[in-house]
This record gives C-alpha cells, sequence and structure tokens, in this order.
C-alpha cells in the first residue's frame, strides 16, 4: 500500500511547516513597528514638508499590503499545485469537491476586509493632509492659466496698499478662505510664461518663494481649463478648477529649489507649465516680497473664473 494513503501521511507535516511559514511571514510583513524611514520609497522622491512623510507611509503601507496579499496567494497556489498533483502510483480519478462554504465565505470576507482596512487609512489620512484647521502664516494664491502659473502673495508687504478681502483681483475666491487673509494685505505678485527660467538652476517656468518652517496654504483657482498644482517633493497635488476653489496647506522643512508641474492635461502645451519652488529661510523670503514691490510688482493679478451658482450655493449652504 502507498504510504500516501494512510493517516500517518509524511506530507501533513509539511504541509504545516508551510501554513506556518506564510503565517510567520505575514506577521512579520505587517505586524513590525517600523517607521516610513526604515522601508525604501518605492519610487517616491525625499520628502520636503511635515505632511509629506504621511503620505509616503500610505505608499508604503499598501506596498506591503499588496507584497503580503501577493505571498499569501502565490503561496496557496505553489502549494495547491505541488500537494495536490497526481500521484505516480495512482491512476483513480481523485474525489471532486462541488463546493466548500468556508472557503467560498473566506475568500468572499478577506478581500472586503482588506479594502475596508485601505479605505480607512485612507480616507484618516486625507481627512488630515486636506484639513485647513491651522492658520496659516503665509497664504499664496496659485493661479493656473495656459499655459504658466501666477503667485500672488497674500502678505502686508512694504510699499504695497490694499486689501485682499475685498480687491476686486481676487473676487473668485470665497469669504471662507478670505476671512483667514491678513489685515489690509497689498501684497505682491509673480507671473511667469512658458519661456520663463529660474536664474539659479536655469529650470524652466516661474519660481514660487515659500518660508522654511512656516504654515503655507495654497488657495487654487484657474482662469480657463482644469489644471493640476503639483510640487513633486511635497508628494502632494490638487486640481486647479475653474469655478471652483481648491485648497490645501503644508509647512516645508528643507531648504532648496524644486520642480512642479501641472499634473492635468490641459491643452496643446500643458508640457510647457511647469514651475520651481524655491524655499529659503523666513528672513530671506521677506527679503524677496520687498524686491518684488520695489519692482512695482504690487498687489495682486486677476485669480479667475468667478464661482459658479452651484458653487456659491454649496458655500452658502455650509456657513
Amino acid at each position: 500500500m502507498s504510504p500516501y494513503g494512510s493517516d500517518r501521511s509524511p506530507r501533513r507535516p509539511m504541509r504545516r511547516k508551510l501554513l506556518q511559514a506564510l503565517t510567520a511571514g505575514l506577521v512579520l510583513a505587517t505586524a513590525t513597528g517600523c517607521t516610513y524611514k526604515d522601508f525604501p520609497r518605492l519610487g517616491m522622491p525625499t520628502p520636503t514638508t511635515e505632511e509629506a512623510p504621511r503620505i509616503l507611509s500610505l505608499w508604503q503601507g499598501s506596498w506591503a499590503a499588496a507584497l503580503a496579499t501577493g505571498v499569501l496567494v502565490w503561496g496557496l497556489i505553489l502549494w495547491s499545485a505541488f500537494f495536490h498533483r497526481r500521484s505516480r502510483t495512482k491512476v483513480e480519478v481523485p474525489p471532486q469537491t462541488r463546493y466548500n462554504m468556508p472557503i467560498e465565505a473566506l475568500y468572499t470576507v478577506v478581500p472586503l476586509i482588506i479594502v475596508s482596512v485601505l479605505f480607512y487609512f485612507t480616507a484618516r489620512d486625507e481627512s488630515k493632509i486636506l484639513s485647513l484647521d491651522k492658520k496659516p502664516d503665509v497664504t499664496v494664491n496659485v493661479v493656473g492659466f495656459q499655459w504658466s502659473w501666477g503667485f500672488n502673495y497674500i502678505e502686508n508687504v512694504d510699499g504695497s496698499t490694499g486689501d485682499a478681502k475685498t480687491d476686486k483681483n481676487l473676487d473668485a475666491i470665497p469669504d471662507r478662505f478670505k476671512k483667514d487673509f491678513p489685515a489690509a494685505a497689498g501684497g505682491v505678485y509673480d507671473v511667469g510664461t512658458p519661456a520663463s527660467k529660474n536664474p539659479q538652476t536655469l529650470n524652466p517656468g516661474p519660481t514660487l518663494w515659500l518660508p522654511k518652517g512656516k504654515t503655507v496654504r495654497f488657495v487654487l483657482t484657474s482662469r480657463d481649463v482644469i489644471h493640476s498644482f503639483w510640487v513633486v517633493p511635497f508628494l502632494m497635488k490638487q486640481d486647479v478648477i475653474p469655478g471652483h476653489t481648491n485648497s490645501f496647506q503644508v509647512t516645508p522643512n528643507k531648504e532648496g529649489t524644486f520642480l512642479g508641474k501641472c499634473a492635468e492635461l490641459c491643452g496643446v502645451d500643458h508640457s510647457r507649465m511647469l514651475f520651481n519652488v524655491k524655499v529659503v529661510s523666513p528672513e530671506r523670503y521677506e527679503a524677496h516680497l520687498k524686491e518684488l514691490a520695489e519692482k512695482g510688482q504690487t498687489g495682486y493679478v486677476p485669480a479667475g473664473i468667478e464661482q459658479t451658482d452651484h458653487e456659491k450655493n454649496r458655500e452658502t449652504n455650509n456657513l
């Protein structure tokens, strides 16, 4: 008689060892107390804001979950193919199983659990990243247009008079954002063209200056079509929509000049909608604003298309 027909089959201990190894691998992959710094960035650039590590951690966690799921699935496939292969000593048809309720329940429940866990962490991090509960130190109105960018620095700058809360050029921005604007902020602006270049790096596009260690709120408006404001090492981008104002805020924590681009296909010269972000000390940032004022770039450029009636109604209902 074949030894594989008895209850003392040598296959059983090996099956147990394989299942134990798979279980141990899943535990090690998912239950360790590692931070985002302990894992590779998996194609992401080095974070340069206080908020970016949360995004990187979510990205790494998604990869870890996918890897653990893949190891489990491939392990079960190989286990089934190896341990249930046709025996050389037996030619009869093996027992046929029409259905198995525990297994069918398992492969229905497990995907629901996986999706629910991913949804929870995504919703938690998205809510935190898009939160505007902290009053910003700096507010910049980013204006997207075909085929470049304008930056309205909503600040009190010597040599600039006016008030951002009542300036006609900023009528497209809802009052819920204006309430956090500084009082009597005359402001300064900078605006680019596709031919603009950063004088230090010679990278194409205008340059947005930001202070290190300060909370910066971006208020995003468009003059024409949908664009997308993406500063690559911030690991964050958001659509710039005509007739609708979006906003998010970050705290840059690393000085340097970083690349930015439009991440929404916005027309024939979409690829030329590049810009730079220069993070400097707060003192150098203030000096730059004074330089813009001395050049006569005071006040604000038009923010964009006025809000649609639907958006106005939404704003009114949320007040």
